[in-house]
C-alpha cells in the first residue's frame, strides 16, 4: 500500500479480516509466557544466552529462557517503564519509580541501587568502556561506573524520561522536556544543545554517519549533523512516544498515530501503511526486509519496504504495547499487556535482525543503545 503522507489516515485503514485474506500467515506463536503483573511499554531485552528479560509495571524484572520457563524474577520497589539493558557481563541495568536505578546479576541478585531524586522512566544505555547512562524526573542525566558510583550528573531544565544514544565517538544523545536535544562528551561536559519546538521524550537513533534523528512533541522528526546543526525536519503529524530506526540503506522509518511511516535519508516522505488504531511503538526491521509493527489489534504485523503487508501474527489475547526485539535466530519478542510472546515460523524460519545501524529500539537485542553494536 503505497501513501502520501498528505492522506488522511481515514483513507487508508486496513482491515484485519482482508490483511489474513490477501496475505500467508507463515508465522506462529511459539510460546506465551504468564507475566507476573503488567508490562507499561518496557521492551524485553535478549542475552547472547538467549535469556529474555522483561520489566513489568508491578516492579518485577522476569528472567525468561528461550523456550519460555521462568528462571527468576526479581521485585524492585515500585513500577518499572524503563526498558532493561544488558552489559558485557550479564549485569541487566534498569530503572525503577521507587527513585532507584538498579543492577542485578544473571541469576537474579541484587549487584546495587543507585538513588535518584525521582522516577527513573529512561531506559539506559551502556558505553563501550562499561559505563551506564540515564535520566530522570528529578531533572539530571546520570553516569555511573560498573560498581554502581556516580561518573557525574548533568542537570536540564525539566524531566528526562527520554533514553539516551552513544555515538561511535562515544558522544551521549539525549532529549528533555526543556524541549532540547543535548549532546554530552564522556566526561559529561556539553558538546551542544539543539533546541525543538516541544517536548522531548524519544529515543534518538544514530545513522551510519553519525547523523542523529529523533523526534518532538511538536509534531517534527529532526535530522541532525554529529555538529549539532540541522540537516532536515519533516513534520510528521503529531506526536508520538515511538523512536525511529534506519534500514541498512539508511531509510528512516516512523510509527506516528495510526500510521509507520518510511522517509529517506534525506527527509523525503515514501509510503505509509496504516491501522484504524494507534501504533504508537517503536518498529523492527529484519535483515530479509520486514519491518515488524505492533497492531493494536493483537497482532504483529509484517510490513516489505514497499508499504505492503506482507503477513500478521496473533501475540496474546491482549493488545502489544511494547516495541518489538528480534533475536539473532529471528524469533520476535513482544509484551502484550500480562504476557510475554515469542513469534517465528515452524517453516521458515524468520530472519535475524537488519545489519543496520539503528534497526530496533535501543539500537539492538541487549538494549546497549550504542550505534553499531549488533
Amino acid at each position: 500500500m503505497r501513501l502520501p503522507l498528505s492522506v488522511r489516515a481515514a483513507f487508508c485503514f486496513l482491515s484485519l479480516s482482508a490483511s489474513i485474506a490477501c496475505h500467508a500467515q507463515p508465522t506462529t506463536n511459539l510460546w506465551r509466557f504468564v507475566l507476573p503483573g503488567e508490562c507499561a511499554g518496557s521492551s524485553p531485552a535478549i542475552a547472547p544466552d538467549g535469556t529474555i528479560y522483561q520489566a513489568t509495571f508491578l516492579g518485577d524484572l522476569v528472567a525468561v529462557t528461550p523456550e519460555g520457563r521462568l528462571k527468576w524474577a526479581f521485585q524492585a520497589g515500585r513500577e518499572i517503564k524503563s526498558s532493561p539493558a544488558i552489559a558485557d557481563d550479564g549485569t541487566i541495568y534498569f530503572g525503577s519509580r521507587d527513585r532507584k536505578f538498579y543492577a542485578v546479576t544473571t541469576n537474579g541478585n541484587l549487584k546495587w541501587t543507585f538513588p535518584t531524586g525521582a522516577w527513573v522512566d529512561s531506559s539506559p544505555a551502556i558505553g563501550a568502556e562499561g559505563t551506564i547512562y540515564f535520566g530522570s524526573w528529578d531533572t539530571n542525566f546520570y553516569a555511573l561506573k560498573p560498581d554502581g558510583t556516580k561518573k557525574w550528573s548533568f542537570p536540564t531544565g525539566d524531566v528526562i524520561d527520554s533514553s539516551p544514544a552513544i555515538g561511535a565517538d562515544g558522544t551521549i544523545y539525549f532529549g528533555s522536556h526543556d524541549k532540547k536535544l543535548y549532546a554530552l562528551n564522556p566526561d559529561g561536559t556539553k558538546k551542544w544543545a539543539f533546541g525543538s519546538g516541544g517536548e522531548i521524550g524519544c529515543s534518538p537513533a544514530i545513522g551510519a554517519d553519525g547523523t542523529i534523528y529523533f523526534t518532538s512533541t511538536d509534531g517534527n522528526l529532526f535530522a541532525l549533523q554529529p555538529d549539532g546543526t540541522e540537516r532536515w525536519r519533516v513534520h510528521t503529524g503529531g506526536w508520538t512516544a515511538a523512536s525511529p530506526v534506519l534500514d541498512e540503506a539508511g531509510n528512516i522509518f516512523l510509527a506516528v498515530k495510526e500510521c509507520c511511516f518510511s522517509i529517506s535519508k534525506d527527509g523525503k516522505i515514501g509510503w505509509g501503511w496504516c491501522t484504524a488504531l494507534p501504533v504508537d511503538q517503536t518498529p523492527a526491521i529484519a535483515a530479509d526486509g520486514l519491518l515488524y509493527l505492533p497492531a493494536a489489534w493483537r497482532r504483529l504485523v509484517a510490513v516489505k519496504f514497499d508499504g505492503v503487508e506482507a503477513w500478521t501474527a496473533d501475540t496474546a489475547p491482549e493488545n502489544v504495547i511494547s516495541s518489538p526485539v528480534i533475536g539473532a535466530e529471528g524469533t520476535v519478542y513482544v509484551s502484550c499487556g500480562s504476557f510475554l510472546a515469542a513469534i517465528n515460523s515452524t517453516t521458515n524460519r524468520l530472519a535475524p535482525p537488519a545489519r543496520s545501524s539503528w534497526p530496533m529500539f535501543r539500537a539492538n537485542a541487549r538494549h546497549t543503545g550504542r550505534v553499531n553494536s549488533n
